[in-house]
């Protein structure tokens, strides 16, 4: 696992297998960052399920101001900890060890220009996720919610307010990207 570019580019990051890690392949990270290209300068951004970072250091390689880390496994957080002190990033972020479905109940801070989601493909909740997502208020009329889900899981068009308005198959994985209606 790696940066792919910005200014941590071609940095390696400490990575470790388990059951609800699925690191997002360079391939389909590369995909997604160039579709988002123009996005990344100053964004704040949200990498939910961040597990060891791999999304939300891209981010900050690539220009984002700011990034919110949200997991609930704390080996995972032991090893994006790890990775952030390795590339000397000290500042621009904060991690919260929290359940992502209570992160999105409970926000009530200022709203994100990205929003990262590569929830565990073992759990299937990628659908459940973007309910929820709907009603939170981590997102506004500028937003870009991306979530990586599998093949086999239920990802539906709509979901409240927000509307699928590109999505790109990888294999077994669909990259969907999803806005505020009229955003």
């Amino acid at each position: 696992m790696r940066i792919i570019s910005g200014k941590f580019g071609g940095r390696r990051l400490t990575a470790f297998t388990a059951s609800h890690i699925r690191p997002t392949s360079d391939r389909v990270k590369e995909s997604l960052f160039n579709i988002l290209q123009e996005r990344w300068d100053e964004a704040r951004v949200l990498d939910l399920f961040s597990g060891t970072g791999n999304l939300g250091i891209e981010a900050l390689s690539r220009g984002a101001s700011w990034v919110e880390f949200v997991d609930d496994n704390v080996k995972s957080i032991m090893i994006l900890k790890k990775n952030l002190e390795t590339l000397g990033i000290k500042s621009q972020f904060k991690i919260h060890k929290s359940d992502a479905f209570k992160f999105l109940k409970k926000h009530a801070g200022k709203p994100f220009d990205l929003i990262l989601v590569d929830p565990p493909f073992t759990e299937k909740i990628s659908h459940p996720v973007m309910l929820e997502m709907s009603k939170s208020s981590v997102h506004n009329q500028d937003s870009m919610i991306c979530i990586e889900s599998s093949t086999q899981e239920q990802i539906e068009d709509e979901y409240g307010n927000l509307v699928c308005v590109d999505r790109r198959h990888f294999g077994d994985k669909v990259m969907s990207f999803f806005k505020r209606k009229g955003g």
